[in-house]
């Protein structure tokens, strides 16, 4: 018993040690892309304007975000100004802070509760993964978008609200990846042997399960990061996001698309903004994926 107890604490190491130097390994294949570069320099201009953009103001452009500058569609200023004669360069540099923390957020949630239930799934198997998984083939079944729409007209648009129904929606699809990652690597030895020395499963889950499934969670993370910037804008446009008078980029859209061809720039600038952050996290995404798999492929 005390070589095999020996043999079981060496291999926990060594697996240990083969996944610091795994993530390692991923690490560097992702930034030796040249995707992952662009995706990266795309990302954080669009964040560093949503950030950084609501300090600016009003001493760059001489208006705060809901301050009066001229008539309605006026080519007064940098970009003119929107339907009710605010500035649309102060509105745009206000406009998108909270669209990438609300988009953040909801993406948080629904990895903690994805993460939680599909490596709970995997793990205990028998009826409770039966039940977890056809709980979610439910969710699944009713479109994400409709969910959302649903709950904002139910409790009204709410920042909590906007978070919350994003993040629960994406749940369902993360524990499905949760699960499968997880069962991959529920029967590797580092397992065993925690087994063995009678480690409470909630651990086992979180220090030995959890580590070695970062790789398709991070590529999941940053799919459903672009998904949640797309619904919340995609809600903001419909008017059940943000509410006016408050600067977002999906309600700018809604507020000035009648004026298209006038004055575009109002319409434009948040497109262009969440084209790019979209683009530069799949960009991200893609490129810790096929990080990841050529990591596999070597290690296999």
């Amino acid at each position: 018993m005390p070589q095999t107890d020996g043999l079981s604490a060496q291999e926990l190491m060594r697996s240990k040690d083969a996944g610091s130097e795994r993530r390692s390994t991923v690490l560097t294949r992702f930034w030796s892309q040249r995707q992952a570069k662009v995706g990266v320099i795309l990302t954080a201009i669009v964040v560093l304007f949503a950030f950084v953009g609501p300090f600016l103001l009003p001493w760059l452009t001489g208006y705060s975000a809901t301050e009066f500058a001229a008539r309605p569609f006026q080519s007064d200023g940098l970009f003119g100004t929107d339907n009710l004669g605010r500035d649309v360069w102060s509105r745009f540099l206000a406009g998108g802070l909270n669209l990438i923390i609300f988009s953040v957020l909801a993406t948080l949630v629904g990895l903690v509760l994805g993460i939680a239930f599909g490596m709970t799934a995997a793990y205990a198997g028998g009826w409770l993964d039966s039940l977890i998984m056809r709980a979610n083939d439910v969710l699944l079944a009713v479109p994400q978008l409709v969910v959302a729409l649903l709950a904002v007209t139910v409790l009204g648009p709410q920042p909590w609200v906007l978070v919350i129904v994003i993040g629960v929606t994406h749940a369902p699809r993360i524990a499905r990846v949760a699960r499968s990652a997880a069962l991959n690597v529920i029967n590797e030895d580092y397992i065993r042997a925690a087994e063995m020395y009678a480690m409470p499963r909630a651990r086992i889950l979180a220090r030995e399960i959890m580590p070695n499934i970062t790789g398709p969670m991070a590529v999941e993370a940053g799919l459903r990061l672009t998904y949640s910037i797309g619904a919340i804008a995609s809600l903001s446009f419909l008017g059940l996001g943000m509410q006016p008078p408050a600067a977002d980029w999906g309600l700018m859209i809604n507020e000035n698309r009648i004026a298209l061809s006038l004055e575009p720039a109002g319409v434009l600038l948040p497109v262009l903004a969440i084209a790019l952050l979209t683009i530069g996290t799949n960009l991200i995404a893609d490129s810790i994926a096929h990080a990841s798999a050529n990591t596999n492929a070597g290690g296999q």
